[in-house]
């Protein structure tokens, strides 16, 4: 089963970055003297799913029980993000708030 080609959207790359199966944003870096760097990069793929694909790079402390609470802490917020997206608000809020 072969995969389907999708035209480009208009914040991908529009170069070798995009395959027959998904179109990819051109990178985004962020640096941060002494602290590490964060990549982003906004993928869709041929099905229409899309995702940001995040490299981190984090310079942790010396001392080993600081850098294990940085790293607990970096766990949490990344559960956070990665967790169940909430769903789209269609319409207008109903007065009984539910969805």
């Amino acid at each position: 089963m072969g995969t389907r080609h999708t035209a480009h959207t208009a914040w991908c790359a529009h170069d070798h970055r995009c395959s027959l199966a998904e179109h990819r944003a051109e990178p985004i870096t962020i640096r941060t003297p002494g602290a590490g760097s964060a990549v982003l990069t906004r993928v869709r793929t041929s099905n229409g799913t899309q995702y940001a694909e995040v490299r981190l790079s984090i310079t942790l402390p010396r001392d080993d029980a600081h850098a294990r609470q940085r790293l607990a802490a970096l766990l949490t917020h990344l559960r956070t993000l990665i967790g169940p997206a909430p769903r789209a608000a269609v319409g207008c809020a109903r007065k009984d708030n539910r969805p």
